[in-house]
């Protein structure tokens, strides 16, 4: 059965009136995505609930759903929508652990720790064909437009990541470019996607669109202060993986710049490496580099500039609502 966890409202509780405002909604995406999910080879069930039922705070479809609703969608295909968003993101996970080598995800054992990376790959493209069925039966080439351009796109951010990996001298620009393609685009295409159900004025899909991808930079940037600040059970991860992986998020990258010529060497050879031999010294380097009050201030303008954007819809509980995710991306704490 598959139970979509959204646990926003635990330490937000501001959020609790969104969580009630598209329960029903929720319910019937819920419903969806186990009816899809479905094939008669019983691996991809086992796996494929197995990372749905992960947990998550599925922000990408309730993105969908409030944008929706802030256009007063009448018809049904927001609910098919908000599950192939969550179809597509799914996939992406799933082949990330295999490129990243990835033991846990959320707290428990990857899906390539438990099946292999073999069967993560392979169902990781189920998915993401299944997503694709489901764009044809709703027939709209715009909405397939946009999300057929925004999983090239999340393909192309992969693989910019792959090169910048090991890579001590990415600049912010390069990371900046990563997480938008990786991360921010599927916020955007979420967010846009409301709106061209709606038959809404170019002006308005461009204003959600913009929405979608602030808030979606916003919400990479507090992941990777949490990296090296978050309490490992909220996260759900180590602190220090993406270090490990020999990821340059843009802490890193900033100590590296401003701390001194030790510290300096100090991250440079652990980013090469990889690993968190010296994790303790680095985040003593980067809390002393002013690297976490960098990244949080600059996550900071990308939600005001997301909030910014949502000044061209009507009022309404559904705009509420996506004014409380902006700030919701910048004070949680997992």
């Amino acid at each position: 059965m598959y139970t979509a966890t959204t646990p926003l409202e635990q330490n937000h509780p501001g959020l609790q009136s969104l969580q009630n405002l598209i329960a029903g909604d929720l319910q019937e995406v819920n419903r969806l995505v186990e009816k899809r999910l479905h094939s008669e080879i019983a691996l991809i069930n086992q796996l494929a609930f197995y990372v749905i039922n992960s947990g998550g705070k599925r922000i990408r479809p309730i993105l969908l759903l409030l944008s929706a609703g802030a256009f007063s969608y009448k018809g049904r295909h927001h609910i098919a929508l908000a599950a192939i968003i969550e179809f597509i993101h799914t996939a992406t996970l799933l082949h990330d652990d295999v490129v990243d080598a990835s033991k846990t995800r959320r707290g428990q054992e990857s899906a390539n720790m438990v099946w292999g990376n073999e069967a993560s790959v392979l169902v990781g493209d189920f998915l993401y064909s299944r997503a694709f069925q489901m764009m044809v039966d709703i027939g709209d080439m715009e909405v397939m437009g946009i999300l057929a351009h925004a999983t090239n796109t999340i393909a192309e951010g992969e693989v910019l990541q792959l090169l910048n990996q090991h890579n001590a001298d990415t600049h912010e620009n390069q990371y900046l470019e990563v997480i938008h393609c990786k991360t921010a685009k599927l916020f955007e295409a979420a967010s846009q996607l409301g709106a061209v159900l709606c038959q809404r004025n170019t002006q308005e899909k461009q204003a959600l669109a913009a929405y979608g991808m602030h808030l979606g930079t916003a919400f990479q940037l507090i992941d990777d202060v949490l990296d090296y600040t978050g309490n490992p059970e909220a996260i759900g991860k180590n602190v220090g993986d993406d270090l490990a992986e020999g990821k340059p998020t843009l802490p890193l990258i900033y100590a590296l710049h401003h701390g001194t010529p030790p510290q300096q060497q100090l991250i440079r050879r652990a980013v090469e490496q990889g690993g968190r031999e010296h994790i303790a010294a680095i985040i003593e380097t980067i809390a002393s580099t002013g690297a976490i009050t960098y990244t949080e201030n600059l996550a900071q303008g990308e939600a005001a500039k997301a909030a910014a954007m949502l000044k061209i819809l009507p009022a309404s509980p559904y705009r509420d609502a996506l004014y409380a995710l902006a700030e919701f991306s910048v004070t949680r704490q997992f």
